[in-house]
């Protein structure tokens, strides 16, 4: 008989989250008070872009990554949008391009100057007309260059092509009219050869977007989902949800078979959603919950028991929502493997925490 040790061996086992000095924080920033539920926030190696609240009309700043501390109350804004700003994205294929959706039923594609803002931005570089309600998210194809995908609560996903001459695109290359409800949360795979979406219909499916069909749709009741996320190419989605007694939950599925999820656990009682983070190169997946000061972070393996709890960051200060650090900007001689900007509307506050493997 061989004898097998209970524990696991994993690099990231004392993987431990550390949160920015006071100086290292972006501070007096007017941060949206919208309860739409999205990340309000979106980060790259060049800028930080977070929806702020403002009278009439919607806005968001977009501040250079390295202008921490105060920031000055007459600081330039990106306002165009004659309604709340409810999702903002930065192109994954140029640092210096952002799409902003709203609930004016627009979504606009703005060009950010190399040099620092030195007036408020109004006129976007495209401006994309489709939808006929408000439009609560938008995501970049991540292989295909200036493909972007945009769903609305007129329960329909807009793709267009901004390769398009003209500054106002008013037909969308195809629509995705699969959903009954309204659209929560849209993922791709790696390739961007599948979408993912979780519906207000508590379903997620599995969609071919070049075809428009869907491959496959959940049927599961006790799990009803608010977001869902590829996890790179372990052919696996990860989604949360709530319970049929309103627990906050998480649940793994396998990409072919949604017929019943591989896993499913608990894990509190709380009201606010989670956002799930896959980091593919370190297979680990973060769950940040909105309203709550918390972030757990797992491990993913292939094999049973699949999702392995490592640690859980804690602070008092609860979050709002949160952006996140592309691999490309981070610090990796300081053993740095993920950043969160946390944003924290009590404090006026940004809050980079940078999740640390400790060197042995």
């Amino acid at each position: 008989m061989s004898w097998h040790p209970q524990y696991r061996s994993s690099k990231f086992r004392h993987v431990y989250g550390k949160a920015a000095s006071k100086e290292k924080c972006y501070d007096c920033v007017p941060i949206t008070r919208n309860v739409h539920d999205n990340h309000f926030c979106a980060v790259n190696p060049q800028f930080i872009a977070v929806v702020t609240e403002c009278a009439g009309g919607g806005a968001f700043l977009v501040i250079p990554i390295h202008q921490t501390g105060k920031l000055d109350p007459h600081y330039p804004k990106i306002c165009g949008h004659k309604g709340n700003v409810l999702d903002i994205k930065w192109n994954p294929f140029n640092d210096f391009v952002i799409a902003s959706c709203s609930e004016d039923a627009t979504v606009k594609i703005w060009d950010i100057p190399k040099h620092l803002l030195t007036r408020n931005i109004t006129s976007p570089k495209k401006e994309l007309l489709g939808h006929v309600r408000r439009v609560g998210l938008i995501e970049w194809h991540p292989t295909a260059n200036n493909i972007l995908f945009s769903s609305g609560y007129d329960y329909k996903i807009m793709i267009w092509n901004l390769d398009a001459k003209e500054a106002v695109i008013s037909n969308p290359v195809k629509i995705l009219d699969a959903h009954k409800d309204v659209v929560l949360s849209m993922s791709f795979n790696t390739d961007g050869s599948l979408l993912a979406t979780a519906c207000r219909d508590r379903k997620i499916r599995l969609i071919d977007p070049r075809a428009g069909t869907v491959l496959q749709e959940t049927s599961y009741k006790s799990h009803r989902v608010n977001k869902v996320l590829f996890l790179g190419n372990m052919k696996k989605l990860f989604s949360t949800g709530t319970s049929r007694w309103n627990n906050r939950q998480i649940a793994l599925w396998d990409q072919n078979d949604l017929s019943v999820p591989l896993l499913e656990e608990d894990l509190d009682g709380s009201s606010g959603l989670l956002f799930p983070f896959y980091d593919s190169d370190t297979h680990m997946l973060y769950v940040v919950g909105k309203g709550d000061g918390n972030i757990r972070y797992y491990e993913i393996s292939p094999e049973k028991p699949y999702l392995n709890y490592l640690m859980e960051y804690r602070s008092p200060l609860p979050q709002k929502g949160i952006g996140m650090m592309p691999k490309r900007g981070l610090e990796v001689s300081a053993c740095e493997i993920f950043r969160f900007y946390k944003l924290i509307p009590t404090k006026s506050l940004i809050e980079p925490i940078s999740m640390i493997v400790p060197r042995r």
